[in-house]
């Protein structure tokens, strides 16, 4: 579809995610940039409305700002697909994949993308798995990261160090969650590639004041958290992980924007994860990468806009 026949947006945002604070920032940020671009905005909120009483007459593309649980898991891209209406960002199976932290670590083995060790424990497999026993199992040492397995920005991610901080951590996110992932902790860089439409945009290095880049750091100025553009790596290694981005986007068939999440230790990279909805904040990350790269805010969020479809 060319540009011409994208002149209506719907931005959809907000949802019920413990993330729908942060999917506002963005949704608003974004609005304001389509605005400026001359195009025809409204907007979306799926706490209030039923995706159903989307007018299809009305619009001609939507621009998915959710972020977090039922947006960017599969959920409100299969209602998108079931409208027929273009729309941003990766596909149906493509954000289920990556939202999944199981599913994700394994596609990223298969394509042999380094990733932490992990194992995952369901509710009802705590009665009959210690969690000692199996940390044992997977020779993982101590810290040991725990995290619910279809989260993000970092929702519920807890680094404990012995086992006693482990069980606790545990039973209080069980109170919450069905099922969690255990990973061994990774110390080093913290790096974030920002990949576009397939090709990567540039890497930024983190350094947070906190232990680890957790939900405040991320979306909170009062963190603190130092953003050091571009990354402080060799051209050689720089390059590396730029590739290795572009091939997780490619390995999970991802579309439009990407931010691959890694950890640079011992001369290497792990990937923690993939995030098929990043941020669109004055705290984000994808827009300082663009920006930096001479792309603006506007021309980015334009950007992801004409690579909107459908059947992806």
């Amino acid at each position: 579809m060319s540009k011409k026949k994208f002149k209506r947006v719907l931005v959809v945002l907000g949802g019920t995610s413990g993330e729908r604070a942060v999917s506002l920032d963005s949704g608003k940020a974004c609005i304001q940039a389509l605005k400026s671009k001359k195009y025809k905005v409204k907007s979306f909120d799926p706490k209030f409305k039923n995706f159903n009483l989307i007018n299809k007459k009305s619009i001609d593309v939507i621009f998915n700002a959710l972020h977090g649980k039922d947006g960017e898991d599969g959920v409100a891209q299969s209602y998108f697909e079931f409208l027929k209406i273009p729309y941003t960002h990766s596909g149906v199976i493509s954000s289920y994949n990556a939202m999944n932290k199981i599913i994700s670590k394994k596609i990223f083995s298969k394509n042999k993308i380094r990733t932490p060790k992990f194992f995952s424990i369901s509710k009802t497999d705590l009665i009959n798995k210690k969690l000692k026993e199996q940390i044992t199992i997977k020779k993982i040492k101590f810290p040991v990261v725990v995290k619910p397995v279809n989260e993000g920005s970092s929702l519920g991610v807890q680094v404990c160090k012995n086992n006693k901080v482990l069980i606790k951590e545990t039973k209080i996110l069980f109170k919450k969650y069905d099922q969690l992932i255990f990973e061994e902790y990774i110390a080093g860089q913290e790096i974030q590639v920002a990949v576009i439409n397939g090709v990567p945009l540039g890497a930024i290095e983190l350094v947070p004041k906190r232990l680890f880049y957790d939900y405040k750091a991320k979306y909170t100025k009062e963190a603190k958290t130092e953003h050091i553009m571009p990354a402080r790596l060799s051209k050689k290694k720089y390059n590396e992980v730029l590739q290795i981005a572009k091939k997780t986007h490619k390995a999970l068939d991802c579309r439009g924007v990407t931010r691959s999440d890694f950890k640079f230790f011992n001369n290497k990279f792990n990937l923690l994860e993939i995030n098929t909805q990043p941020g669109m904040t004055d705290l984000s990350l994808v827009p300082e990468i663009a920006n930096y790269k001479g792309l603006s805010f506007e021309n980015l969020i334009e950007k992801i806009l004409l690579d909107a479809s459908i059947n992806k």
